[in-house]
């Protein structure tokens, strides 16, 4: 199934060199089935940065991200912990 992965802020590191400069990666070979921690697994990313989750703009608690399988044609988004002021 495909897939739309997106990193954000200090996250787009994780991504591919050559997708950073867009944060979007196109996964076109994820397993049927595949949860939110096993798409996010092989890129490394620390889980205490996988702060705000959005499968197609709906907000996935961290109770559910190893659990909740994707769908064809999700897109998964994933944000840091940010600070501002």
């Amino acid at each position: 199934m495909r897939i739309t992965f997106k990193l954000y802020a200090s996250l787009s590191e994780y991504l591919p060199a050559d997708r950073r400069q867009g944060n979007v990666l196109q996964l076109d070979t994820v397993p049927e089935g595949s949860t939110i921690l096993q798409l996010i697994e092989p890129y490394g990313l620390p889980m205490k940065l996988v702060h705000l989750v959005l499968i197609n703009g709906v907000f996935v608690p961290p109770e559910e991200r190893a659990t909740r399988a994707l769908v064809d044609g999700d897109v998964l988004a994933i944000w840091p912990p940010v600070a501002g002021g």
